[in-house]
């Protein structure tokens, strides 16, 4: 008899099973795929990799206007691959060694939940063993969504899965969706040398992101040949012998691939929760905020499956976290979703915390809003990468409810607003300390000090 029973070995997965350690419970973790899930090997962890390559190679180009000069590069695809699958990999050896460091018994096959305190574990040889647990935690993530006309085969509709292991740069490329993930691929994609056509139907790049800092992404993106459709709906696709001809409006595009990317789905089919109390909406587990635990006693959820929350590893992490501290306490715990960073890992990158100026708004709050760019702050001139703001979301009289940059190193950035909007700092309390001059962080440190009412710069 385990204390708990994991099925999923992503980052809520494993997360869990590596906190549990804290507590002294033992750890079954059934994953049917590889340790670490799709964040490792589909997702957060190859799509970095590739993003770095782009930002190397886009550096290495534009080395003269920095006094340096040097030849044209030459992107060698197979390279970055290789090197792309050689992170992934050791990632992959040191999460599982861990794992069984801290005595988390691996089980390697599909885990269904059978009610009360028990997990069928189907291995891929056929067999089937039974484990039993006092609790049971569901982490089965997710999967990308495809659109009508638009289903994945691989070759010419792909998802992102398919598109972190293209054997070679595709020449010509729709991306339709430009949130987070469809974004990325459009810089990326660009910065080596590909034709990117990014479409999106609502009304700008990365829907539901500080409308000014989407602005900041769509001209830096638009500035370095990507052809941006937003407010625009595509229609079924063409075939023909050169491509796949997308159109849209009155008109079309022909390109040589087209990624999907218009979110993820929950994975929970065949998983046993239908069959158990929990409320599920649309494939999403209802959970009570601040254990994790469904409805039906005993069992929670955490991750990508969750109703509600943010779609993201550390998310997860976080949900794992406080699912085990209930466990292993009966004490609650919950995840502060205010203070959880989202990062958009383009160039420039855009990060936000908090609630925007609009979401402040519709809770009702009374705000004031201050920015500042990143034009005159040095080192930013420096690296010449002047792009971009800092914008503080602040109650009329009270603390820092949110905060979005989108500029060079945003995703670092933005680390210190996560404990201001956390911590509930007023203004004065956060610009009270120093920024070293010059650091990129002075533009926070700068906008701080507007907020405060005694700006310097």
């Amino acid at each position: 008899m385990y204390d708990v029973a994991i099925i999923g070995g992503g980052p809520g997965g494993y997360a869990s099973a590596l906190y549990a350690h804290n507590f002294g419970l033992s750890v079954a973790l059934i994953e049917r795929d590889l340790i670490g899930g799709t964040c490792l090997h589909r997702g957060c962890i190859p799509a970095k990799s590739w993003l770095h390559t782009a930002e190397v190679f886009s550096t290495v180009s534009h080395a003269a206007e920095f006094g340096v000069d040097a030849d044209p590069p030459t992107l060698n695809w197979a390279r970055a691959l290789e090197r792309k699958n050689a992170i992934v990999h050791q990632l992959h050896q040191g999460v599982t060694g861990l794992l069984k460091r801290r005595k988390v018994d691996l089980f390697d096959g599909t885990g269904r939940i059978v009610l009360p305190g028990a997990v069928d574990v189907n291995g891929r040889d056929g067999s089937t063993q039974r484990i039993e647990a006092r609790s049971i935690i569901l982490a089965t993530g997710s999967a990308p969504r495809s659109i009508p006309g638009y289903e994945f085969d691989g070759v010419r509709i792909v998802s992102s899965d398919h598109a972190l292991d293209w054997p070679a740069r595709p020449d010509r490329v729709a991306v339709i969706g430009a949130g987070a993930i469809g974004a990325e691929f459009a810089s990326l994609l660009v910065d080596l040398g590909s034709e990117v056509h990014l479409f999106e139907m609502m009304d700008q790049v990365v829907p539901g992101a500080d409308p000014a800092a989407a602005r900041v992404l769509h001209r830096a993106l638009e500035h370095r040949g990507v052809s941006i459709h937003v407010g625009t709906q595509v229609g079924p696709p063409m075939m023909t012998h050169e491509g796949v001809v997308v159109p849209y409006g009155d008109t079309s595009v022909e390109v040589d691939v087209v990624l999907v990317a218009v979110g993820r789905a929950p994975v929970i089919e065949g998983s046993g929760i239908e069959k158990s109390r929990a409320r599920l909406e649309r494939g999403f587990v209802h959970v009570d905020p601040a254990t994790m635990e469904t409805d039906e006693r005993g069992v929670y959820a955490v991750g990508d499956i969750v109703a509600g929350t943010p779609q993201l590893a550390h998310a997860a992490f976080a949900e794992g976290m406080a699912a085990i501290t209930h466990i292993g306490t009966g004490e609650a715990d919950p995840v502060d979703y205010r203070a959880i960073p989202l990062i958009v890992y383009t160039e420039p990158e855009l990060a936000s915390v908090g609630l925007t100026e609009e979401q402040a708004k519709a809770a009702g709050y009374d705000v004031t809003t201050t920015r500042h760019g990143f034009g005159g702050v040095a080192r930013a001139m420096i690296q010449g990468r002047t792009d971009g703001t800092v914008k503080l979301v602040v109650e009329k009289d009270g603390p820092i409810l949110g905060a979005t940059i989108a500029g060079p190193a945003a995703g670092e950035l933005i680390h210190e607003l996560v404990f201001a909007v956390g911590w509930e700092a007023l203004p004065a309390e956060a610009a009270a300390f120093i920024h070293a001059h010059p650091t990129l962080a002075e533009a926070v440190g700068e906008t701080l000090l507007s907020a405060a009412g005694r700006s310097l710069h």
